[in-house]
């Protein structure tokens, strides 16, 4: 049981790039397959967390293997949807941008101040992380970005300036922070109750 939750985190990195290959290979022929994959791997993200609680290994290195698997999981499916669908994505490139150097910053800071990868597991980015399914099961599945797309950006914008926050008011590292706010809250010592979706 304890191992399970490793086998679920490797699982859905394997994923990344059977649907960059599927993508590359066959084209919107491998639509269908791709969705499937995608949801498969937000299952294995959803049920890591719930076995590694029950078996009590929820550790900072899991949590941080979780993270970045996350991180390798969603660009392959980005990717893939630029690859199966490149005029919605060119469209949005600036947005896209934007988030993709939010992204990185998030990183940046952490790591200039604690010396380790962020790892929040924030509430915003789990919103954002449902946003982007039901995006790219528009996109890939229907070839519509539309209010789905542009909702995942909005959302992704929003949920980096959180993790940003929590970075910056975190008086050391730690993860699965579920706000800024609940960041101030360790900095001023104040206690609160961790809440906990699908991880």
């Amino acid at each position: 049981m304890k191992q399970l939750p490793v086998l679920l985190i490797g699982f859905r990195f394997c994923l990344a790039p059977l649907i960059l290959f599927l993508a590359w290979k066959y084209g919107l022929h491998a639509s269908l397959a791709i969705i499937v994959l995608m949801y498969l791997g937000l299952g294995s993200d959803i049920l890591d967390g719930i076995v590694a609680r029950y078996a009590g290994n929820a550790s900072a290195r899991l949590r941080r293997l979780d993270s970045q698997t996350d991180l390798v999981f969603w660009l392959s499916i980005g990717f893939a949807s630029w690859m199966l669908y490149p005029a919605p994505i060119r469209e949005h490139r600036g947005a896209i941008i934007v988030i993709f150097v939010m992204e990185a910053l998030c990183y940046v800071i952490s790591i200039l101040r604690f010396g380790k990868e962020t790892c929040t597991h924030a509430f915003l980015a789990k919103m954002w992380g449902l946003s982007m399914l039901a995006a790219f099961t528009a996109l890939i599945g229907f070839g519509h970005a539309g209010i789905p797309f542009w909702t995942a950006i909005v959302l992704g914008f929003v949920s980096h300036l959180d993790r940003i926050l929590i970075t910056l008011i975190l008086p050391h590292w730690t993860h699965d922070i579920p706000s800024a706010y609940h960041a101030w809250l360790i900095r001023k010592g104040k206690p609160f109750r961790r809440f906990k979706l699908f991880n």
